[in-house]
């Protein structure tokens, strides 16, 4: 029997450091966190005693019952003096970390706790050679966050339910991260779009093309026809080549809000998907913790990175670097993500978590490279009927250094043929394109990670969750347009006239951006008008910090708790005179021709909505769904008597059933019967016949491999997404892995769905 039990947080962690100890340690997992705070308690006392020194109940978490009764045997078994805490090394581990000491009677001054950036034999080794304790300021900063956010959530949260039509809650830090969104999709709209004429020309020297660019802009039409027609007949001589060097350096190696970033943006990949697949590879031991704020690398990190760019490419490509972290709060004890072995190249089987570690690993050893260099060139190209200028760029890299392994994929610059003062070149075309000016870019998941880090709200291992709730609590979606056609004007100069030619581009894509919804804009202007501390981002900040000094020892978790929560509640309390029917935008769009009645523009339960017709009216108000891209604000009469012409019958199937097309809940769709099928992204005012049946067809195709069988009586065996299972609409029985789905008889099917458990019942929200 081992002699130590040594306690982690994950499964897979377990199996890796108990082959790195051997035979005398015994290491189990808690698989995460074990408690959390009360939701209900018995005698109806509030979780969080705020008048008593915030004092919180907590409690094992149902489904971690069985593991704390393990855990329990085995301490008992080694005895309290050989357990050894190896939760993360964060702040959420050490609060871990003190939850298993309560639940296993420990003694947190005296436990032995041990932390590593990497799982590797070395560093675990290390680790139980300077074993410390629970450091009780972590785990007091981490219950002030906790704390902190479930008084927001637990107060804020039902006077959204009650005073802002479908509101779902309102958080400390998602709330200021829709706030962000909300005002860059503001921004766009209030852009006031212009354009100029951008002039490129193609000349040729000793049978080579030139590309160049004339630095001025045309805001007319007219005067870029001009200038291209000043072109006929003229000359064109070399002026001036200048060449200058360059140096570009590599960037530090990872934090965690770095690599969500070029994550994002390299690979595709949500903060979120991002995380968790560098969680695999960290408890694979391939990479160090990939929770830290630190660019710092350890002296045998940077040895081993040294050794292999000697080796692989040789002396001169290596440069040692230690990058100083720019967070203050940052401890330098830590270190960014790297690899946990630098010769290593394959991270893992799995080809989405080796992407990263390939990410990983080249960002590091660029890290710890010599610089690029570069040369610049730049050509001045007079023109002889003028004094404007062309100029032609081009870029060569003379050394490429860390080039070698990141960063180097993108396009150079074209390499210019030699040319000398006083070369003159033959114009080949010239073309004057119009060009928008761009509207802010919306964010994406990686951009909004940095800007949340700019503004100091949130940390490492807040990022992936923040984006992850707004989404699903519907206030942010991910785009998925592609844009719309724009005219643009290109006018062409083939050395003898002037052409004109109208060609269209796209504009407006969002596809992979963070869109808010207008739920997601009500909320923000609801929290903005009567909880604006809730989303001010200096607020928010600097209750980030004063995380870090309880952490630090130099603030006491209840005095930060109080001076927050003392104004917080007062505006709880005020919230009770806040006029639900004034929340959120409404605007009178115009008369119905044919009823002589208003049509209103609101915000109901779901979303934007049209009324027809006034709730004092004697008869019943007409309801519509907004039409796709209009709003509240800008909805027109047109667009509004069209959408209460939904649902539209589109035709009819080969069996005579009508086929409606309407907008609900979840988007437009047909109905056929009781079938409903989604036609993202068609409109169902124009969706025509043909494009319903198809849809309606591939709806058919994909039923009929769902289900397994069907014995009439509303008792089915489906295909389900964790496999086959039997159903009669109102309850769902497992089918046993030893039987065969198809096999399953009528009476066998009842028997499985009456041996079944009952469905949990939804706890109805209490009304106030």
């Amino acid at each position: 029997m081992a002699k130590n039990l040594v306690i982690v947080e994950s499964p897979a962690k377990a199996k890796t450091i108990e082959k790195y100890l051997g035979g005398d340690f015994h290491v189990l997992s808690s698989i995460g966190h074990i408690r959390s705070i009360v939701k209900k308690t018995k005698d109806g006392t509030p979780p969080i005693d705020v008048d008593n020194g915030f004092k919180t109940q907590y409690e094992i978490d149902p489904e971690k019952k069985k593991t704390v009764a393990e855990l329990r045997k085995e301490v008992k078994n080694v005895g309290p003096a050989n357990v050894w805490l190896a939760t993360d090394e964060d702040r959420e581990g050490e609060a871990i970390a003190w939850h298993l000491c309560e639940v296993l009677k420990l003694d947190p001054a005296t436990t032995k706790r041990i932390v590593f950036h990497e799982i590797t034999k070395p560093a675990i080794e290390a680790a139980i050679k300077e074993p410390r304790t629970v450091d009780m300021n972590l785990v007091a900063a981490q219950q002030a966050r906790q704390i902190l956010d479930r008084i927001v959530g637990f107060e804020l949260s039902p006077v959204v339910w009650q005073k802002v039509p479908g509101g779902k809650s309102a958080g400390r830090v998602q709330s200021p991260a829709v706030r962000l969104l909300v005002e860059r999709e503001r921004e766009i709209g209030e852009f006031e779009g212009s354009f100029q004429f951008k002039v490129t020309a193609v000349f040729q020297h000793d049978g080579q093309d030139v590309k160049a660019e004339l630095p001025q802009r045309f805001d007319t039409e007219d005067e870029a026809r001009d200038f291209l027609e000043s072109l006929n007949g003229a000359t064109f001589s070399v002026t001036d080549v200048t060449k200058s060097p360059a140096t570009r350096n590599p960037a530090a190696p990872f934090t965690t809000s770095t690599l969500q970033q070029d994550a994002n943006a390299k690979l595709g990949f949500g903060s979120k998907a991002t995380m968790s697949s560098a969680q695999k590879l960290y408890q694979e031991g391939k990479i160090t913790y990939m929770r830290t704020d630190s660019t710092n690398l350890s002296g045998q990190a940077i040895a081993s990175a040294k050794d292999f760019i000697t080796s692989a490419f040789g002396a001169e490509y290596s440069q040692v670097r230690q990058f100083k972290t720019k967070n203050a709060s940052a401890q330098e004890a830590h270190e960014a993500i790297r690899p946990t072995d630098m010769r290593l190249e394959k991270g893992s089987g799995n080809e989405y978590d080796q992407k990263l570690y390939n990410l990983i690993r080249t960002r590091t050893l660029a890290s710890q490279m010599a610089p690029a260099k570069l040369e610049k060139t730049t050509v001045t190209i007079a023109i002889s009927s003028g004094d404007k200028q062309f100029e032609a760029k081009g870029e060569v890299i003379v050394f490429p250094g860390f080039l070698k392994v990141y960063g180097g994929s993108k396009k150079e610059a074209d390499i210019l043929p030699a040319m000398a003062s006083g070369d003159t070149l033959q114009l080949h075309e010239a073309n004057a394109k119009q060009i928008f000016a761009r509207p802010p870019a919306r964010y994406t998941e990686g951009s909004l990670v940095k800007k949340l880090e700019e503004l100091g709200i949130g940390r490492p291992s807040t990022y992936a969750t923040i984006i992850d709730t707004v989404q699903t609590r519907g206030y942010v979606i991910k785009g998925e347009g592609e844009g719309t056609p724009r005219d643009v004007i290109v006018l062409s100069y083939d050395g003898s006239a002037v052409g004109r030619e109208v060609v269209q581009e796209k504009t407006g894509a969002d596809r992979g951006k963070l869109v808010p919804t207008p739920a997601g804009e009500l909320i923000a202007d609801f929290l903005g008008d009567h909880f604006e501390q809730v989303v001010d981002y200096d607020f928010t900040a600097n209750v980030e910090q004063e995380f870090d000094r309880i952490a630090e020892d130099k603030l006491a978790r209840n005095a930060m708790l109080k001076a927050f929560y003392t104004p917080f509640h007062t505006l709880i309390e005020q919230s009770g005179g806040i006029d639900r029917s004034k929340v959120g935008a409404q605007k009178e769009v115009g008369n119905d021709p044919k009823t002589g009645k208003m049509i209103y523009a609101r915000f109901g339960r779901f979303g934007p909505m049209l009324q027809l017709g006034s709730s004092e009216d004697t008869e019943k108000p007409q309801f519509a769904p907004m039409p796709a891209g209009a709003k509240i604000e800008t909805v027109t009469l047109e667009q509004a008597l069209t959408a209460f012409k939904l649902p539209r019958v589109v035709g009819q199937t080969a069996e005579g059933e009508d086929i409606k097309a309407n907008i609900g809940r979840f988007g437009p769709y047909i109905q056929i019967g009781k079938l409903f099928v989604s036609i993202k992204p068609l409109d169902p005012h124009d969706i025509t016949l043909d494009q319903a049946l198809e849809l309606y067809a591939e709806k058919l195709k994909a039923e009929a491999e769902k289900n397994i069988s069907d014995f009439g009586d509303g008792i089915r065996v489906l295909n389900g997404r964790y496999g086959p299972y039997i159903t009669d609409g109102k309850k769902n029985a497992k089918i046993p892995k030893d039987t065969e789905p198809k096999s399953i008889t009528h009476e066998q099917a009842k028997q499985l769905l009456a041996d079944a458990p009952a469905a949990k019942k939804r706890i109805p929200r209490r009304k106030k």
